[in-house]
Formats: C-alpha cells, structure tokens, sequence
C-alpha cells in the first residue's frame, strides 16, 4: 500500500507550513507579511499545477502513501479526486486575497497573526485531501485553533464569547464523529477513505440498519454544525460579526466548506442506505435554513450580520443538492461551495473595507454611498448581484444546477424544489434591501462625504484583493464547463453506488 517518492499534493499541503516555520523567526513586520503572502501565492501556483496534471477519471490522483502508526494500520495518506480538487484550488486562492487584505488592518502581533493564517491554510488543505480517517481528524480539529486564536485575538468587543462558542460547538459535534471513526476504523479493519469506500461499493462492508444509521448521524452533526444547518447555526453569527474581516473571508470561503466537503466524502460514500433514508429529513432543514436565513438577513441593522446569515441560506441550497442525491444535485452543490466562497467572501472583504473607513457596521450609517466611491460601489454591485445568482455569473450556474437536481431526484418531493426556488427570490430581497440603503439615495451624512474610493496609489492592496474575485464571478458564470467535467466522474461515482445499492432496490 505504500507508494514511494514525494507527491505534489504533499508539497502543496506542508507548503504554507514551511512558511509558518519561517515566519516565527522572522521580527521585522513588512518581511512577515510579504513572506505570508509570497508563501500563499507559491502555495497557489503549485495548486494550480495539480489542475493543470489532473485527468478526467474517477479515483484519487497525486497520492503519497506512508506508514504512520503501523500497529493500528493508519497511513499518512493524501490525494485528490474530482470531489476535492476545486475546494484544494478554493482555499490556495482565498488565502492570498485574505492575507493582502490585512496589510493595512492588521497592525498588532503581526507576526502571530501571519503565522496562524498559514497554519489554518494547511489544516483546511489537509482536511481535503487526507485519504485516511485519522489523518483527517487531525486536520479537522487542527483547523480550530487557528481560528479560535484569530476571533479571540483579533476580533471585536465579544471576540472572546464568539471564539469559545465557536469552539465549543465545532468540538462538541466532533466527538460524536470520533466514536464514529473509531468503531467504522475497527469494522473495517482500516481507517483508509478509499479502502472503505471500495469496501462498501463491493458489499464487502456493510452494516445492519440501525448501526448504519447511527454511524450516520455521528459524522452529519459534526458536518452539520460546521456548515451549518438550521437549527445548528447560532455559532456563525457571533463568529462572522467578531472575527476580523480576514477571518470572516475565509471562515465563509472555506472553512464552512468543510462540512459540505464531508456530507459528500464520508456521508455518501459510506453510508449510501442511511443517506437515502435521511434524505427527506436533511432536505427539511436544507429548506428551512435557506427560508429562515434570507428572512432573518433582511432584518437584520448590521451589514456584517446581514451578510453572516446570508450563508446560512446559501449553505442550505448545497445541503439540498448534496441530498438529492443525483448527479446533478451533488455538481451542483459543488460548484455552489466554490460559488459561495468567492462571492460572499467577496461581500466580507466589502463590508471590511467600509469599517475600515467607517468604523460602524450599522446599515443606517451609510447612505448614497455611490456618490462618493463610484468604484468601490459599482463593484460591490457586481458582487452583490452575484451572491444572489443573477444569470451570468457564479451563484446562477450553482444553484440552477442544483434545482435542476432537486427536481429530479428519486427521494425528494418536487416540493422542496419549489420552497428553494422561493428563497432565490427572497435572496434578492434582501440583498437589494442592502445596496440601497448603503449605496443608493442621497449623501446624508457628513461622515460619508469623506469617504475615499478605491484607488492604486492610495491602497492598492483592496482592489489586489477584489480584483480575482471578480473575474472568478464572471469566469464560472460564462464558462462553467471545465468545472462540471473535471467534478463529472468522482460524483457519478457516488450517485451509481446509491442508485444500484439503494434506490433501484426500493
């Protein structure tokens, strides 16, 4: 089982480590950020080189396998599969955007500050593409600390409150996963994803009922609470409004992913029966937190918070997609967690830079906006009408497809497919509700008359910031194709494994 030599995915995952090493020995300030950066921009380009090698086919690529802990047959195992390799090439891109837009923000304990955003880099990374059960819940609970530090220290006036919670229900849920991975590691003789994954598609591995289902659940509430679906979602409010806009760009753009990312590795794979008896039971959460998501946004007083519960609404249309258990549901899901990392991490770095000048988040304090910053506004529009899925752009082609999904699946009522359809009207509510009371109307405020608009000379590290958000909204949305064929033979992988075991039996 070992293979032999030093894979590209092993390079690209300890890559931003190497740069933590670096950074802690580092003293002077503009060198750590510029060393963040360069080791996050290194980090992408190598990630992108995984693209460019990947093949079409179902199965993992670029693996390394090593033994660890021989005694208890667990391997250092890492690769990629169509599954993985856009949310691998997701966090490598939100890194550099999230670091640069910290240059100018981020004015104490540089250093620690840097160092935690590399290591937080890596453990997302690892968390999507480690192949062994143990090995990913090392990089599941790794991706804690950093974040718990980065809320807490660097966050707003109840930054600690937020952090602990954070803490607390990501940690809770994970402990049912553990007692999960530990009787699944035993049952079957190994903790290797894809020897499991092989071992229940041949029926070689199989489960009676009701351990099925309770194996289930023990890896959906920890992948539920990460995402998170109603009613599991109180964590991210407090989170989004206190983390530093850093913070918030990757806890949107990534790190929520990680749940999403797991429904679909472990959830499906696994334990298809149980994920096609749970289906209509997920699908009425998924429904509810897209309905109640949107209708709490617009009321909410603070754009920050706003935006926050807006991702407990688009995260609902994945969830949906995930368990509708087709292959067009689970692309579409997909590509909507890639979708939802750009144009709502693009909303967080947004609202970071109107703090910045602003120092309030309260909606009421802005107004007419667009007189005074014409190209700051004019791109938030464009990010704005692409979180709620104008045609043409990114969100469209995600949710679209995901709909498209819903609506055919063999285990949802067409039911749910209607009530999703109603909160893409109502994502257009209250996200317009927004602009115009931030952007549009009269200059009102003297405060706001002094606002300065993006510009090269003045700081050139918010439009290095906004700029590959924009052209990734329109990339996705004009041409979509490349991501739907490279995702194509990993998902229909899974779905054939469910139709054969699952819903031609019924």
């Amino acid at each position: 089982m070992e293979t032999t030599g030093i894979s590209l995915t092993t390079v690209v995952l300890f890559a931003p480590l190497v740069g933590f090493i670096i950074l802690l020995l580092m003293k002077n300030e503009e060198r750590i950020k510029w060393t963040a950066l360069t080791t996050s921009l290194i980090t992408f380009f190598l990630s992108f080189v995984l693209l460019l090698d990947f093949e079409k086919e179902a199965g993992m690529q670029f693996e390394h396998i090593a033994k660890w802990i021989p005694s208890a047959n667990i391997y250092y195992h890492v690769g990629i599969d169509g599954i993985s390799i856009w949310l691998v090439l997701l966090t490598t891109f939100i890194m550099p955007i999230a670091i640069v837009s910290s240059f100018t923000a981020i004015k104490e304990r540089v250093r620690l500050y840097y160092a935690f955003m590399l290591l937080l880099e890596t453990a997302m990374l690892g968390v999507f593409v480690a192949q062994d059960l143990f090995l990913f819940y090392i990089f599941w609970e790794l991706t804690l600390v950093p974040m718990y530090f980065l809320i807490g220290i660097w966050g707003g006036d109840a930054r600690i409150y937020a952090a602990v919670k954070f803490f607390l229900y990501t940690m809770a849920g994970s402990i049912l996963m553990l007692i999960a991975i530990l009787y699944l590691g035993n049952k079957a003789g190994s903790f290797d994803v894809v020897q499991i994954s092989q071992m229940v598609r041949d029926g070689s591995l199989t489960f009676s009922t009701t351990t099925g289902r309770l194996l289930f659940v023990g890896f959906f509430m920890a992948f539920a609470i990460k995402v998170p679906i109603w009613p599991l979602h109180s964590w991210l409010p407090d989170a989004h409004v206190q983390a530093p806009t850093a913070g918030s760009v990757i806890l949107a753009g990534v790190l929520l992913k990680l749940g999403t990312y797991g429904l679909v590795r472990f959830n499906l794979f696994f334990f298809p029966e149980a994920s096609a008896d749970f289906a209509p039971y997920i699908a009425v959460l998924a429904v509810i937190g897209i309905i109640y998501g949107a209708w709490v946004s617009y009321a909410q007083t603070d754009v920050k918070k706003l935006v926050a519960y807006s991702s407990v609404s688009h995260l609902g249309f994945v969830v949906l997609g995930i368990f509708a258990l087709n292959s067009a549901g689970v692309q579409g899901a997909i590509l909507q967690m890639v979708n939802h990392g750009i144009s709502t991490g693009g909303l967080f770095l947004l609202v970071g830079m109107l703090y910045e000048r602003r120092h309030t988040k309260a909606i009421d304090a802005f107004g007419g906006i667009w007189k005074v910053m014409p190209i700051f506004s004019g791109i938030a529009l464009i990010v704005s009408l692409s979180s709620m899925g104008l045609p043409g752009m990114n969100g469209f082609v995600g949710e679209f497809t995901i709909l498209l999904g819903s609506a055919g699946s063999e285990v949802l009522s067409l039911w749910f497919t209607a009530l999703a359809a109603a909160g893409v009207i109502l994502a257009a509510i209250y996200i317009l509700f927004m602009f115009n009371k931030v952007f549009m109307g009269p200059v009102d405020k003297k405060e706001n008359q002094e606002l300065v608009d993006l510009s090269w000379s003045k700081n050139w590290t918010e439009l290095a910031a906004l700029i590959p958000i924009l052209i990734m909204i329109f990339v996705i949305g004009l041409y979509p194709r490349p991501f739907f064929e490279l995702m194509d033979a990993s998902v229909s992988q899974v779905t054939q494994m469910i139709d054969a075991t699952v819903i031609a039996g019924r």
